[in-house]
């Protein structure tokens, strides 16, 4: 078949006899204004391979490509696609459709060049809803033109919906304080993202924490009154709005006004996540009388009104919903509740079906699982993907969004998401078509133009890491989570890190080390699209990262064991970690703002001068 190369499987595929030829000079014809972008966007690919494409606009004539509005496709983003000796002919009902079905064709002409196999395709989606959720909160915002660059490449995959989770990274006027500092996204900037995702079939759906995860906000004298538990471990706000204080849904509201309305979704994300103070602050006695659950769900129906008010159909995180499922039959019947579980073997994800059967909508969330190292943990975010999609078809939801965090500064690069997001989009489109199978060759080859196996090599060994240390899955890799910090009380029987540590044999760290020295990444000047020259830049970034925590690691792992790694240990840690810092910061800035760089680099100051002192003793 000769569908089998693509990257986002499509539903129907029948081969027929004959190849088509592109020639010389094609011409690509529509008679519609909306089809000039992706054919545009095809032209460009054929001139990679000597092909001069012309656009036309017309219905009728000769033409290499032609592609027609057909109401027989009942799929209002499907089409039907026929490659045949004599051309390629495309026909759907929308706007939509006819975008896929062009994005069909350049992955057709990136795996068979300018000879394609003859063939016939029905396409159509499995879930309406295909999402992206990209957290811009806790460090790292990314410039407009990033934002623009993966918004192209998302809807070349068939994603049609894009998030951007905010706590704070928002010029609020009436509140500036909130995002200063964090180099915050602008109204302007929101809606250049915004105009951007409408010329590529993508949604930008508002995404504002609204309940927990407020410590931001709540870390400002201002707004700390306002928390649930002041002084919740080190947050001197506490993570969570204080539900009973009238000034809690009073800011929202403020902060709604502001927000809400520049997105033209219907949808809206108020987030409500892990509200983990809720009940044992301020509200302690009113939930000692009316229990947790509904002191929250009373809560979530307030902002349900905002959401009203700004005739948006409210979307909400569903953990805590499901921690009191006894409620779920109050929920009001518009809220979609977003299921999200990272682990492989996540105990939520079969809990979809309670969602659904309380009448309620409903999408699956699974996770790159990006966040919390520095270079994915690829195989298992592919394992949570592929069975929460299995989940969400067999319950009938309306979509899926893969989530991708930043957890702990941030320090994940875009790029090691990249091969997730597209695992997800495949995931998305066609959950039953999709295949593990020589996944990371078909990526490299399609997003890359790299065919020999090598960077889909690169790609698996640095997202590797935690197998290579012989460590069971978590939510956090060792090399991350142990790359910052003081480390000169290092071996308290108390400390998380020695646990950690001292799973891992030395030898191990020092074959994955071996492992990353040897990883030779593409050069950036080697791809045309600026997007994809970062991306390069960040896969170089991101080995180097993990190279220089193994160094750590392996430092820290003589520690616990009682040792004193050598004066020759500690000056390399200097000069790879100064090295390092000024890296970071060039890659750092290359497609994201300035926001909490600065954090990093403090820490890496830190790390230096603590090394200098222990190699001193």
């Amino acid at each position: 078949m000769p569908t089998t190369e693509l990257l986002i499987p499509v539903r129907r595929a029948r081969p027929q006899r004959g190849r088509f030829a592109w020639p010389d000079a094609a011409v690509l014809a529509s008679p519609r204004s909306a089809d000039v972008l992706p054919l545009e966007q095809l032209a460009r690919d054929l001139a990679g391979l000597g092909v001069r494409a012309r656009i036309v606009r017309d219905a009728w004539g000769p033409a290499a490509v032609r592609i027609r509005r057909d109401r027989s496709v009942a799929a209002a983003e499907g089409y039907r696609m026929t490659v045949a000796p004599g051309g390629v002919e495309m026909a759907a009902s929308t706007d939509a459709g006819a975008y896929y079905a062009v994005q069909t064709l350049r992955e057709l002409v990136a795996a068979h060049g300018r000879r394609m196999p003859a063939c016939a395709i029905d396409d159509a989606p499995a879930f309406a809803r295909r999402g992206v959720y990209l957290d811009c909160s806790r460090g790292k915002v990314p410039k407009v033109e990033t934002l623009k660059g993966l918004i192209e490449h998302l809807a070349h995959w068939k994603v049609n919906e894009l998030q951007l989770y905010v706590e704070n990274v928002f010029t609020f006027r009436r509140h500036p304080a909130i995002g200063r500092g964090y180099s915050p996204l602008t109204p302007d900037e929101l809606l250049a993202v915004q105009d951007h995702c409408r010329r590529h079939h993508v949604r930008l759906v508002g995404s504002l924490t609204s309940f927990g995860h407020f410590e931001k906000i709540l870390a400002l004298p201002a707004y700390r009154g306002l928390g649930e538990m002041p002084g919740f471990g080190d947050m001197p706000g506490g993570t969570t709005l204080c539900p009973g204080d009238p000034g809690s849904i009073r800011l929202l509201e403020e902060m709604y006004e502001e927000f809400v309305p520049l997105f033209e979704a219907d949808d809206f994300n108020v987030c409500c996540d892990e509200t983990w103070e809720l009940g044992k602050g301020r509200s302690k006695a009113r939930a000692a009388r009316a229990g947790v659950g509904r002191v929250y769900l009373d809560f979530l129906k307030k902002i349900h009104g905002l959401c009203e008010r700004h005739g948006k159909r409210m979307n909400a995180w569903a953990d805590i919903v499901l921690d009191h499922a006894d409620l779920l039959p109050d929920v009001p019947k518009t809220i979609v509740m977003l299921n999200w579980d990272y682990h492989p073997r996540g105990n939520r994800i079969p809990r979809t079906r309670q969602i659904v059967r309380a009448g309620l909508p409903a999408m699956v969330c699974p996770g790159t699982n990006a966040w919390n190292s520095h270079g994915c943990r690829l195989e298992m975010g592919m394992k949570n993907i592929a069975r929460f999609a299995a989940e969400g078809l067999a319950c009938g939801v309306e979509g899926l969004l893969n989530t991708d965090w930043g957890d702990g500064g941030h320090r994940n690069m875009l790029a090691v998401s990249l091969h997730n997001y597209a695992y997800g989009a495949a995931q998305s489109w066609n959950p039953r078509g999709a295949t593990d199978a020589h996944f990371t060759e078909r990526f490299c080859r399609h997003t890359f133009g790299t065919g020999d196996g090598s960077l889909a090599q690169a790609i698996r060994i640095l997202g590797r890491a935690d197998e290579t240390l012989g460590l069971e899955y978590s939510n956090g890799g060792v090399l991350y989570r142990t790359f910052l910090g003081p480390i000169r009380n290092l071996g308290k029987a108390d400390d998380w890190r020695v646990k950690m540590l001292a799973k891992v044999r030395p030898a191990a760290i020092a074959r994955h080390h071996k492992a990353l020295q040897a990883l030779r990444w593409p050069k950036p000047s080697a791809a045309a699209d600026p997007f994809l020259r970062t991306t390069l830049e960040e896969f170089t970034l991101a080995t180097r990262l993990d190279s220089v925590a193994c160094l750590r690691a392996s430092a820290m792992r003589t520690m616990v064991a009682g040792g004193e790694p050598s004066r020759a240990e500690w000056r390399r840690l200097i000069e790879e970690t100064r090295t390092l810092a000024r890296e970071i910061e060039r890659v750092w800035l290359l497609g994201n703002k300035p926001s909490r760089l600065r954090d990093i680099l403090k820490g890496l100051a830190q790390a230096v001068g603590e090394y200098r002192r222990l190699g001193n003793r």
